[in-house]
């Protein structure tokens, strides 16, 4: 799966993606995750004055590209690789087109 346009994908949202695909393919193929988070956003407690530093972590991000490969399938057929993609498509809050490697 590919991204189409550029952004932050959360931990949480990659995780989310991986559980999806996981309970589609059962065991039959194999899962690559090509991104990781690794930047921390953070955030400052409303109502905080001025000069108190620059916050607590709120969450971990991956910083997508466009043309970045999110996952990989491989092991299972065509068809339901499109399955399984549709479903982590649902998922992600940048637009994603599926690519097959020739």
């Amino acid at each position: 799966m590919q991204a189409e346009q550029g952004g932050w994908l959360s931990a949480q949202t990659i995780e989310a993606g991986r559980i999806a695909a996981q309970q589609y393919i059962r065991g039959e193929g194999k899962l690559y995750i090509r991104v990781f988070p690794q930047k921390s956003v953070t955030s400052i407690p409303l109502e905080t004055r001025m000069g108190k530093g620059k916050g607590e972590p709120e969450y971990w991000a991956a910083v997508i590209k466009p043309g970045t490969i999110l996952y990989e399938l491989s092991g299972v057929g065509e068809a339901a690789a499109k399955l399984c993609l549709a479903r982590l498509a649902h998922k992600m809050p940048v637009r994603v087109r599926m690519v097959k490697r020739t």
